[in-house]
């Protein structure tokens, strides 16, 4: 991040990036050029006529003076929000040179949690402008809660940042509008309730001339889970003309398994096409819901217990279909057996003396899972070493950072990239990490020769509030994050 000083605000600025606007700037002209004017045979002005520059000195001239005043004084050393402190008057600007895409916008409420939908726009796409699907849960202030909502987005004309450092030499660059403006739509679905955690889950293709159906799950605060089709939502941003039913706003299923404790734990199985879907909630239950043969739902009501506290993140397995994980405040991640006629969990291990909030799968990798917690710190575990209840009480983490100073909100592996992992964190921090970096004897012990940054740490992105995050599977690179400010779609030239 760059400081700028407080003085920048008495200088000629930018409009802010509202709405997909851009600010035009006026650009000076050259030494012996002149404008055209197409009404000089109507209008004559006998104003005195000044040589380039705003006040009638050369750029240069002015440009040096204000300098040398200090109004134009960026700091661009390595600002870290959660180890330095801004002086009276400093703001933080992203460095764009560091971008190649960054855009942000607000809705009405802010949403706790997104995820990003899988479209037909093809895989490995590095074209612009780019274009993302998704759905978020809002939470409305308390006593409007009849104003939440769950929204269905897309954002399309995301151009690529002209600054960025490196541009990826094998970006395609045939695009008519690279930098058109940004477009949101949003189709919505009416909620009287906070939404704690949203997932969404494509069943395949019926035919080649149907759309995969794609169902969202939202945990409420209520403590309702509700699964709604929105196929026909994603079908009307692309086909004109196109009416959503009247019924699509009601929801497929309504899991009252809970009881009314609330939750924030959700996941659907990656290896069930219909759709397996895992709940669970404040006190300490864990609830699977199966889509049948028929298009309906069944939850199982007989549940997994075994945590002392909240359940906080669960997760399936990438590749064993009946394997899942949980992480709860209770200081642990459990591994269960989904057939399991006891409905207790195989393995248990202590991962933090705080909350565990959070837990990622690799896909790449599938022995690995990494935990967040409640003191900032996370870690990564290697799964092998949990194959019985004593190897994995004696297991240690293989990888442990303290870098963030508030709780772990969210943290992804990369889709693709086995060693690269997001981190979002309570210090308005979202961090990308390299695992695979390792330090030389000759090596300096911290990155940038910043005292408690370890060399793993790739790119530190300030955003207010920021709650969770994820890596578009299409989009190479490509984060989609959501805080207490908004959403931010962005992608740097780290990853």
């Amino acid at each position: 991040m760059a400081k700028r000083a407080a003085d920048d605000d008495n200088q000629i600025e930018s409009p802010a990036l509202k709405s997909g606007e851009r600010p035009v700037t006026d650009v000076a002209l050259g030494e012996g050029e002149e404008f055209e004017d197409e009404f000089e045979d109507e209008f004559e002005s006998e104003d005195e006529i000044l040589e380039a520059g705003v006040d009638g000195r050369p750029d240069e001239e002015r440009e040096a003076e204000e300098k040398a005043n200090g109004s134009m004084d960026v700091d661009q050393q390595t600002f870290i929000p959660s180890r330095h402190r801004l002086e009276a008057g400093q703001t933080l600007a992203p460095d764009l040179s560091t971008y190649h895409l960054l855009h942000t916008l607000e809705p009405t409420w802010p949403c706790l949690s997104l995820d990003i939908v899988k479209d037909n726009l093809g895989d490995n796409r590095k074209s612009y402008p780019a274009t993302v699907y998704a759905v978020a849960g809002t939470q409305a202030a308390r006593g409007r809660e009849r104003e939440n909502q769950l929204m269905v987005m897309k954002l399309s004309g995301l151009s690529r940042n002209e600054k960025a450092g490196n541009l990826d030499s094998d970006s395609d660059s045939d695009d008519d509008d690279e930098s058109s403006d940004p477009i949101l739509e949003t189709k919505s679905i009416p909620l009287t309730s906070t939404t704690n955690r949203i997932r969404a889950h494509q069943s395949p293709q019926a035919s080649a001339s149907t759309p995969p159906t794609t169902l969202a799950a939202t945990m409420q605060e209520s403590g309702d889970v509700l699964i709604h089709d929105i196929t026909s939502h994603l079908q009307a941003f692309d086909r004109p003309g196109f009416q959503i039913p009247p019924n699509a706003s009601k929801p497929l299923c309504t899991i009252r398994a809970h009881k009314k404790h609330e939750g924030y734990a959700l996941d659907w199985s990656p290896l069930v096409p219909a759709g397996k879907l895992l709940t669970g909630d404040s006190n300490g239950s864990i609830f699977a819901t199966t889509r049948t043969e028929g298009g309906g739902f069944v939850t199982d009501t007989n549940a997994y217990t075994g945590h002392s506290g909240s359940v906080e993140e669960l997760q399936w397995s990438p590749n064993e279909r009946n394997v899942f994980a949980s992480a709860s405040s209770d200081g642990t991640v459990k591994i269960w057996d989904a057939r399991s006629k006891s409905r207790k969990h195989a393995v248990s291990v202590k991962v933090s003396s705080s909350d565990a909030n959070v837990l990622s799968w690799s896909h790449q990798t599938p022995h690995l899972l990494a935990s967040g917690h409640d003191d900032g710190t996370w870690s990564v575990w290697d799964l092998r070493q949990w194959k019985t209840p004593d190897t994995a009480s004696k297991s240690q983490p293989v990888a442990h950072f303290d870098f963030h100073k508030e709780q772990i909100t969210s943290l992804e592996w990369h889709p693709t990239d086995d060693s690269v992992i997001s981190v979002c964190a309570g210090d308005n921090q979202l961090t990308l990490w390299d695992l695979a970096v390792e330090l030389d004897d000759e090596e300096s012990k911290y990155t940038a020769d910043v005292k408690d940054v370890p060399p793993q740490l790739l790119f530190v992105h300030y955003m207010e509030q920021v709650k969770e995050s994820h890596w578009h599977p299409q989009i190479p690179g490509t984060i989609m994050a959501t805080g207490g400010m908004g959403f931010g779609v962005f992608k740097t030239i780290s990853v």
